[in-house]
Parts: structure tokens; C-alpha cells; sequence
């Protein structure tokens, strides 16, 4: 919302104001994968006429009195005429252009006494993009509505023209790359504070990429801070290699909250990174071994659900106590829950559905009961997949 935006930049404007205010001036470490191609991206059309059908708002930007006085003889400059620009700007509900006029004034004290006039042109407010067509009112409209309200480039692109004027997809995917340049320096903090968390949860999810002849799966990683952090950040990598998630969390130390995924053990290995399981994605899997095993599933679901009733209990309250409560209700449930896992494992075939939601769980059963030794962490990493949400419908509606 409008206020959560408003209450974000004030959190972070004393740090921003100390910040490059472009993103060509922050230290750049390579990551290490293969580095994105960079495209130079071309200006946007200006094609004013397009727009000709929308309400005009004319913005005279004029010098004060004290600006108008030469400061070479004092004498108050006369008007010598006007830079224009327009621009095209979105307010809630309609479009319009806006018009600017920044007057010139010159001083005729020193053209009488021979001298070249001394000239000022008034400021406008500065633009979002150089010299760019679209107000920071259209760009976040567009911003918003892609990753927000999840319309692709191309529905925005009907909606423009059933507004009269036209602004092609093209254009609006240059814009949204200058958006995001702007961004960068409050990206990279909102990461900070993220790494800054006791729980980091994560999770990843494919993101075609079109390249040369094919189409290549990229992926798309969440990173969600804790309750004294409470920022999501998202990253992008050409694959699913343990380099992304490794290189994003640096040099943190505490606790990673993930799925199964075989390469976050190369994330934690060799550094004091803590690593949490999912019970959700055990559950998950034990579920869909529920139609060949009812009897065996059913009971080991009756299980995790304590663990869950458990959580629901312990919902509000404070870290110790949810500790407390864990360990006197959830640790003889998890210990319960092994010992079945152990005889069924010995009853069933490897490739049994069962089995294997069974090999899933005992493989990272260390992770998944960190949650009754730390009150802070998750019992899953529900979090980040609800963010991840995000990303699948963008993808959705994209393809």
C-alpha cells in the first residue's frame, strides 16, 4: 500500500541519503556464474502526437526573487523566454500530460553595459529517467501492475490503447529496466537488513529465460527476513547451482530455513549456517503416498498434525515460551514419528511411494527438528512460498 511504500522509504532514508543515488556508482562483485549479457537498452519513442488525445496539465516552473536578481550587478533580470518538455504521467483513475514550462530570464544591466546578459532558467522537478517521457506516476503504474498485480507487458499495452494513445511492450521493458537501476541501491539494502535476520527462508522456482535459439530454465530465488527484519528480497541466477544462494548470503552465519534441496547442504558446508527443514514438504510427500498406503500414511500424518496443533498453540507466544512448549509436547512426537519411520522402512520396497516420503524425511532429519531447539525458527518455510507465489504468477500469465 501506499502507506507500507511511504513507511519503508522513511525507514531507510537516512541510509539511502548516504548511499550513490546511481547505480553505476555501487561496487559491482561479479557473481560467480556466468555474467548476464548486457544489452545496451535504447531510449523509449517520443512520439508526442501519440498522445495528443489526453488531458493537458501545464506546470510553470518560475525563479524566485532572489534567484531573479544578477548576482554578478543585482539588477532584477528580465523574462527572455521558456524551455518546454512534456511528459506523459498516470494519477489514480486517469492519464494526462503534463506540460512544463521553465521560464528564462536574462539580465538586462549588464547586456546595457556590454557585458553578456546573465541568464537563469528555472528548475522543473527532476525526472525518474533522463530526459524521459514517462512520469514517475506511469512508471510505477507499470511496475506495480507487472509484478504486483501481475498483468504482463502486453496486457498493459491493450489497456493503453483502449486509453487513445499507445506505449508498446518494448518500451514499458526498457522502463521497467531503468525503474529497476533506480531501485538497486534500495534493493541492496532491504538485503542487508535480510542478512541481518536469525532466520533467513528461502526457496527458488524456474523462470524461462529466452537466449540464443532456446529457451533456457533460470531460477528465481526468494530470501524472506524474520520478524525483526521483515523484508523479502528476490534474486535471480542462470541456474540452480548452490553459487547463487551462496553468494547471496555472504557472510551470514545463523539460520537457513529450506526445503530438501541437495544444494543448500553446499551453502551451509564449511561456515556456522544452521540449516532448517520443512515439515511441510515432508507432510507434503507423505500425502501422496496416503492412495497406495492409507493405513501406514494416515497414522503418520495423525503425527505430524500434533506437531502442527502444537504451533497453533504456541502462536503468540514469545520465543522462550514457543521453545518450552516444543520440547515438552513436539520432541516426544518427533521421537514417536522416527521410531514408526524406522520399522515402516523396513517393511516397504525403496521405490515405494511411502518409502520414500520416509527416505525424504530421515534423510534430513536433523534439520527438521531444529525448530524444537530454536523458538525462533519455523516449523516450515511456508514464508517463502507464499512469496514465491509471486513469481509463478507472474509466469503464469507471462507465457
Amino acid at each position: 500500500s501506499d502507506n507500507d511504500l511511504a513507511q519503508m522509504l522513511l525507514t531507510f532514508a537516512e541510509e539511502l541519503d548516504r548511499k550513490p543515488v546511481h547505480a553505476d556508482d555501487l561496487p559491482r562483485d561479479a557473481k560467480p556464474e556466468e555474467e548476464l549479457r548486457r544489452v545496451k537498452r535504447r531510449q523509449g519513442r517520443r512520439d508526442l502526437a501519440n498522445f495528443e488525445n489526453l488531458p493537458v496539465t501545464t506546470q510553470v516552473h518560475e525563479l524566485s526573487a532572489e534567484e531573479r536578481a544578477c548576482p554578478c550587478c543585482g539588477v532584477e533580470r528580465k523574462e527572455i523566454g521558456a524551455d518546454e518538455s512534456w511528459q506523459v504521467e498516470y494519477l489514480p483513475g486517469h492519464f494526462e500530460r503534463i506540460h512544463h514550462v521553465r521560464k528564462k530570464y536574462a539580465c538586462p544591466g549588464c547586456e546595457s553595459n556590454g557585458d553578456n546578459p546573465r541568464m537563469e532558467t528555472a528548475a522543473k522537478p527532476d525526472a525518474a529517467i533522463d530526459k524521459g517521457m514517462a512520469g514517475p506516476g506511469l512508471l510505477a503504474y507499470i511496475v506495480t501492475s507487472k509484478f504486483s498485480d501481475y498483468l504482463p507487458l502486453y496486457r498493459l499495452e491493450d489497456i493503453f490503447q483502449r486509453q487513445g494513445f499507445e506505449i508498446s511492450r518494448a518500451t514499458q521493458s526498457v522502463w521497467c529496466g531503468d525503474v529497476a537501476d533506480l531501485a538497486e541501491p534500495l534493493y541492496e539494502l532491504m538485503a542487508a537488513r535480510v542478512r541481518a535476520s536469525h532466520v533467513v527462508a528461502t526457496d527458488d522456482t524456474i523462470l524461462p529465460m529466452l537466449r540464443k535459439g532456446k529457451c533456457a530454465n533460470a531460477r528465481m530465488w526468494v530470501y524472506v527476513g524474520d520478524d525483526a527484519h521483515p523484508y523479502n528480497v528476490f534474486d535471480f541466477t542462470l541456474n540452480r547451482g548452490r553459487d547463487g544462494p551462496k553468494y547471496f548470503l555472504k557472510d551470514y552465519r545463523q539460520v537457513l530455513l529450506a526445503d530438501g534441496y541437495g544444494g543448500y547442504n553446499g551453502v551451509v558446508a564449511g561456515n556456522e549456517i544452521v540449516r532448517a527443514g520443512c515439515w511441510a514438504h515432508a507432510r507434503r510427500k507423505i500425502i501422496e503416498a496416503e492412495k497406495v498406503a492409507p493405513e501406514i500414511a494416515r497414522e503418520a500424518i495423525d503425527l505430524v498434525r500434533a506437531l502442527y496443533a502444537v504451533e497453533k498453540q504456541a502462536k503468540d507466544a514469545s520465543v522462550p515460551e514457543r521453545l518450552k512448549l516444543r520440547q515438552q509436547q513436539s520432541a516426544p512426537v518427533l521421537a514417536a514419528l522416527r521410531e514408526k519411520f524406522l520399522v515402516w522402512k523396513e517393511q516397504l520396497l525403496p521405490k515405494h511411494p511411502m518409502a520414500e516420503a520416509i527416505h525424504y524425511a530421515l534423510g534430513q532429519w536433523t534439520e527438521l527438528n531444529v525448530f524444537c531447539a530454536d523458538g525462533a525458527v519455523a516449523i516450515d518455510n511456508n514464508v517463502s512460498e507464499r512469496e514465491m507465489k509471486r513469481v509463478v504468477l507472474n509466469r503464469k500469465n507471462s507465457l
